[in-house]
């Protein structure tokens, strides 16, 4: 029975050093690559998924910067993070900001005590996420690791942490 669940949410090239990389991103992945390792427990990933179209999407109006398109590299996750998933690795390719599958998935899961969340962005898909487990699993504990996140912008980043404890998110 798994107890705790790691999430790594977006650690994609696209996010990391792609078409919209930062420096805070890539100053993470070796500290993601160490929880990944170190964890005990599940660890799943999540990978935000666009098709040809994203431009003509509601997402691709308010960010017109083509990412994460299916099947390009960029939409791949970081090799480095890559080499630590194995056959049974589950991951989550989501449309949407917050995976609701991841949700449903955890959901499901008798005698899980804590999910934490790690990866990129802050103060997008990892909020959202946090947000979304939130609502399917109040009592559930749910951690965000600060130093193995990045955000838009630095200040974003904070902000979002900010956000996520007053909704009774443990931030670490």
């Amino acid at each position: 029975m798994v107890k705790h669940v790691l999430a790594v949410i977006d650690m994609q090239n696209d996010f990391i050093d792609g078409t919209l990389g930062t420096q805070e991103a890539e100053a993470i992945v070796e500290k993601v690559a160490e929880q990944i390792r170190e964890f005990d427990g599940q660890v799943v990933y999540t990978r935000d998924t666009h098709f040809e179209d994203f431009l003509n999407t509601q997402e691709g109006a308010k960010l017109p910067v083509t990412h994460c398109i299916k099947g390009t590299e960029g939409w791949q996750i970081q090799a480095d993070l890559r080499k630590l998933q194995d056959d049974d690795t589950r991951i989550f390719d989501k449309l949407t900001f917050g995976s609701v599958e991841l949700a449903q998935y955890l959901k499901e899961m008798e005698g899980l005590e804590s999910v934490t969340l790690i990866g990129l962005c802050t103060d997008i898909c990892v909020i959202s996420n946090a947000m979304v487990i939130k609502a399917f699993l109040p009592e559930l504990t749910i951690k965000v690791k600060a130093d193995c996140c990045a955000g838009v912008t630095p200040q974003s980043h904070l902000n979002a942490l900010e956000a996520m404890k007053m909704c009774q998110i443990e931030v670490v």
